[in-house]
């Protein structure tokens, strides 16, 4: 699969030890550090339904240079629950140079994880293969050339592909594109079993099966920049999930979500400090004003507050706090 070999290749794009993610493209973990003291907030509602034990997990899946498990760590510092936090990044990629030691890190997901599992912008990198009508209504899997990223129709897809698009992306006409997500459903569904107690949060883009887009969504980034997605290791590979699908694999009751509600909820709104602010207090309404545009950021509907949450509750209930 040219997706796997661009993305977790030998030289691929998040093994290479080369640059990280953050020098190509801009997550909720990279815009401002708001987020995660939101997710530590969530954090906290799920403390707080297992009884506070006295080891509470946070495992982030795709970690990437481990900017979420390090911000999560300087907001829960000096804090009784910071004291009982164990904070593991599941990466294929070395650990990263300077990452705290006492922030463990390893290729796969541990299992018998009390708290709460993590995967920010994760599922849109797992590989999977693109499919095309043709003009004989026949469904055809993309070829992709990884030297130029030139593209061709081949064969036929398997009974597999077949069943899945059938059920998660009906309707498609001749010209139209589908993406098969059946590989971020297994990967999802593996994650989540690896949570005893808990709950498991994604965050990606996404869509439903009521709005899958014709032509699909495959794209590449580069040095910040959206470009073609050439398979070469020399960009980010990326395709939107079907949310619906992935959450409906897991077995467990689920909510999915927009950020901007998620974030609403857990205290991040983007409102503008009040003015009476700036008279009684002038430098802590700039750093309110500051804080109120990196919300706002993160909440635009066009923008970081498009994105999707799935959230999972494992043998816990986190009504009223979410």
């Amino acid at each position: 699969m040219a997706m796997q070999h661009a993305l977790y290749g030998p030289e691929g794009f998040f093994t290479s030890a080369n640059d990280g993610p953050a020098d190509h493209f801009r997550t909720s973990v990279h815009a401002s550090p708001l987020f995660a003291g939101a997710l530590l907030r969530l954090i906290e509602a799920v403390d707080a339904a297992l009884d506070r034990p006295r080891v509470l997990q946070v495992v982030d899946v795709g970690a990437g240079r481990g900017e979420l498990l390090t911000a999560l760590r300087a907001a829960a510092g000096g804090t009784e629950l910071g004291d009982r936090l164990q904070l593991t990044g599941a990466e294929v990629a070395p650990r990263p140079a300077g990452l705290p030691a006492d922030i463990r890190w390893r290729r796969d997901v541990p299992s018998g994880v009390v708290g709460l599992l993590l995967a920010t912008e994760w599922l849109d990198n797992v590989p999977l293969d693109v499919a095309e009508i043709d003009a004989d209504g026949r469904i055809r899997r993309v070829l992709v050339d990884p030297a130029d990223g030139s593209e061709s129709l081949g064969g036929g897809i398997d009974a597999a592909d077949r069943f899945w698009l059938a059920r998660w992306w009906p309707g498609a006409a001749p010209g139209d594109r589908a993406e098969i997500g059946w590989p971020r459903d297994l990967a999802w569904a593996e994650a989540v079993s690896s949570v005893r107690r808990g709950c498991a949060l994604t965050v990606d883009y996404g869509h439903l099966r009521d709005s899958r887009p014709p032509l699909g969504t495959l794209t590449g980034f580069r040095g910040g920049r959206q470009v073609p997605p050439v398979p070469d290791g020399s960009c980010d590979v990326t395709a939107h999930v079907a949310l619906d699908a992935v959450a409906v694999s897991v077995g467990q009751p689920y909510r999915i979500i927009t950020q901007r509600e998620a974030l609403k909820a857990l205290g991040v709104d983007g409102a503008r400090p009040s003015l009476d602010l700036a008279r009684s207090d002038p430098a802590g309404y700039l750093r309110a004003l500051s804080a109120a545009g990196a919300a706002a950021e993160l909440t635009d509907r066009d923008g970081l507050g498009a994105h999707w949450w799935l959230l999972h509750e494992v043998g816990i209930d986190l009504r009223g706090s979410i």
